[in-house]
């Protein structure tokens, strides 16, 4: 048994030291071959028989590590089926991206608002959920003109080479989406990750040209000195209190539990040869989250946390988003850059959200611009999320927004109120 630890050992750090390379072939075989090469010195001396005793932990570690050189899913990109209730365009746009776009005509016969409406979800990478397909239909419903689009390598979208997933790519794309729009300046709402796209689009005249009004709802970090910030978290989320999440997992298969631990650690790149960027797509599912998807929520909401997305819908590509994330931590600060912005913002901060609390307040300290504060009791960081009312409480705070009305909710935290908001608000 050992001898069994010991050959596994050697195949994972030589993963490692060759990224996987040859979906981990020339891992497993220097491996097996200094396992054999060893088997028949300590066999060299022993009568016929007992030589084969050597070979035996061989033998079970060659078995147990092919398993992690073996596909067992496609290697070629399998998108999601088209979604039943809104038509999937594809839009090539003018940085070589090719992205999935979904449209919400105004399906009201009241006012209809005159700026269209863009959403940037969450991830990064990750594909557009079902619940949030129905906070944008409320949005339409409202008379907004709403677009969305999955960025490229997610949902429906064509992917890019790894090397070229960067947050200043997603930046470009945002603004040649805009051009494609072909309709003027836009609203945009930015989400999670969409919200860390949208703050750097501020930051940058060229792209903060194109937009009217900017929700900035839950943001991720902003830039490389806010991603290393260590800092306060929002009230109690539902991790660790809600039922484990149900249905089939890549990681209890073990070549993908490798290659994404691996990853996760930094001991593989995310363009490791081990797994192609199309299979992890593949292969990742839902249930791969974890506590992730219980962390968007109150912990008064451990056990009835919605389900977000359908199985066939759900997309995410954990390389590329790990791949966006590195390179929002090895980028500047964007301050500097942000203090000159001049589009009217709002934030959008969530009472239960597990993120960390300096990476909303940082855009609010910085961005002149951001008018209006809106701190969303009862909710997680999933603001929108189909419990009670929180999605039309969600839409209310948005629409007040950009319609120049009053905001339903104080205007809190303000710039002033950020030293006693980390204290307090925690």
């Amino acid at each position: 048994m050992a001898a069994v630890v010991a050959l596994v050992v050697v195949f994972l750090a030589l993963i490692a030291l060759t990224d996987g390379t040859g979906s981990g072939l020339a891992a497993w075989s220097t491996t097996i071959g200094a396992g054999l090469a060893l088997a028949v010195w300590r066999g060299r001396r022993r009568p016929w028989p007992a030589r084969l005793v050597p070979f035996l932990p061989v033998v079970v570690a060659a078995a147990l590590t092919a398993a992690v050189c073996v596909p067992t899913v496609p290697t070629e990109r399998q998108r999601p089926p088209a979604l039943p209730f809104v038509a999937t365009q594809h839009w090539s746009l003018s940085t070589g991206s090719r992205v999935a776009v979904y449209h919400y005509p105004p399906a009201n016969n009241g006012p209809r608002h005159p700026v269209p409406f863009v959403y940037l979800n969450g991830g990064p990478v990750r594909g557009i959920s079902v619940l949030d397909h129905r906070f944008l239909q409320l949005l339409a419903r409202q008379g907004y003109d709403v677009y969305a689009y999955e960025s490229a390598g997610a949902g429906r979208s064509d992917l890019l080479p790894m090397d070229q997933y960067t947050i200043t790519r997603s930046v470009r794309d945002l603004a040649a989406f805009v051009d494609r729009l072909d309709k003027g300046k836009v609203d945009i709402l930015g989400f999670s990750a969409g919200g860390a796209v949208l703050t750097r689009a501020l930051a940058d005249p060229s792209v903060a040209a194109r937009l009217h009004r900017a929700i900035i709802a839950e943001p991720g970090p902003m830039d490389g000195p806010t991603a290393h910030i260590a800092g306060h978290k929002g009230r109690s989320s539902a991790r660790g209190l809600a039922p484990a999440m149900t249905g089939p997992r890549s990681t209890h298969v073990p070549r993908y539990a490798v290659a994404f631990g691996l990853m996760r650690l930094g001991l593989l790149s995310p363009g490791t040869g081990l797994i192609g960027q199309a299979e992890g797509v593949n292969a990742f599912t839902a249930a791969d989250l974890g506590s992730d998807t219980a962390s968007a929520y109150c912990a008064r909401d451990a056990h009835r946390i919605p389900t977000e997305d359908t199985a066939r819908n759900f997309s995410f590509s954990p390389a590329a988003s790990l791949r966006v994330q590195q390179t929002i931590k090895d980028s500047p600060s964007i301050a500097p850059r942000l203090e000159r912005s001049r589009t009217p913002a709002m934030l959008m901060i969530a009472e239960c959200s597990s993120q960390v609390r300096q990476w909303a307040t940082a855009p609010l300290a910085h961005d002149p611009a951001i008018g209006r504060t809106q701190y969303m009791p009862g909710v997680g960081h999933h603001m929108w999320n189909g419990l009670d009312d929180n999605n039309d409480r969600a839409a209310a705070v948005v629409t007040a927004f950009l319609e120049g009305k009053p905001a339903p909710l104080p205007n809190y935290p303000a710039r002033k109120d950020i030293p006693a908001f980390l204290r307090e608000h925690r």
